[in-house]
């Protein structure tokens, strides 16, 4: 399999395991675990796995004159990418938070164009049009839109997290073409993890562990593990071969495995107009991915 597929590959797996996140997570907020104490158990859980692989990794030597664009990288990729989007998440609908967040490769389309002076071809954007119509559809078609706290804000938070998460896709993309992704990930974790902790550490403390049962023990393990730890390893594998915007546009196929988990759980059903929009969202990756 040639570097491009298997970076496909981890692109897609990426979207797999995001999908059913959502449903894992849900479980766990904020019922047992508050928001930004989540955070702090994601990103802290994560760097201790990072530095712990580092040690097994290549042994390269980080340029003082990089760690700027890395403390860079944990700000829009870790701590400003989280908070705003669990506290978003906390005012406004699941629904409208998941419409918001399929913006991203849009956002990043944009910013590749302005800043690396990326190349808008129709058939890209053809690809990203196709692909917002088709998880649109499918996240609003069928779901009633639950009482939101504060929607305007909430909105506003998500979308914010969206554009963070474009700039981060960017400014890592120079590390991966330096540096092997063992290199500098874990760093960028221990930035992340300083900036969020004084905004997640009271609710870190306020969680009574004593209460907890295995099942969300598992779940909060999960989310550390896979949903934080191997999805980030698996965007750093697929940016090394993919531009920014190929690897946003997988962003669309979160809804659809999502979908995918809660019919196998009998959480819902499959109809045709979420079997066309899976077609369009399948039809706009292809178009996205595909090579000259």
């Amino acid at each position: 399999m040639s570097k491009r597929a298997w970076a496909l590959v981890a692109a897609t797996l990426v979207s797999i395991i995001y999908g059913v996140t959502f449903t894992i997570a849900k479980d766990v907020m904020p019922r047992y675990v508050e928001p930004f104490g989540f955070i702090v158990l994601r990103v802290g859980g994560s760097v201790i796995l990072f530095w712990l692989l580092s040690f097994f990794g290549p042994k390269e030597k980080i340029a003082r004159t990089d760690f700027p664009r890395i403390a860079a990288a944990a700000l829009f990729g870790v701590a400003f990418n989280m908070l705003t989007f669990f506290k978003g998440l906390s005012y406004t609908s699941p629904i409208m938070g998941a419409v918001l967040m399929v913006s991203t490769p849009m956002i990043v389309l944009v910013l590749s164009a302005l800043l690396m002076k990326e190349r808008m071809k129709t058939s890209k954007i053809l690809g990203i049009v196709l692909g917002l119509i088709g998880t649109v559809t499918l996240i609003l078609y069928g779901k009633s839109v639950v009482n939101a706290s504060n929607a305007t804000l909430g909105n506003l938070l998500v979308f914010v997290n969206a554009v963070s998460y474009g700039f981060y896709l960017i400014i890592v993309k120079k590390l991966m073409d330096k540096y092997n992704a063992f290199t500098f990930v874990k760093w960028i974790y221990t930035f992340g993890f300083l900036m969020v902790l004084p905004f997640g550490w009271s609710e870190f403390q306020a969680i009574a562990w004593p209460t907890l049962g295995i099942d969300i023990l598992w779940k909060i393990g999960f989310v550390v593990v896979f949903s934080t730890f191997l999805t980030y390893l698996l965007n750093l594998v697929s940016m090394r071969e993919l531009k920014p915007t190929t690897v946003a546009v997988f962003i669309y196929l979160q809804p659809l495995f999502a979908t995918f988990f809660a019919v196998s759980l009998g959480k819902d059903d499959v109809n045709l107009i979420k079997l066309l929009s899976a077609g369009l969202i399948f039809a706009g990756v292809y178009l996205v991915t595909r090579k000259k």
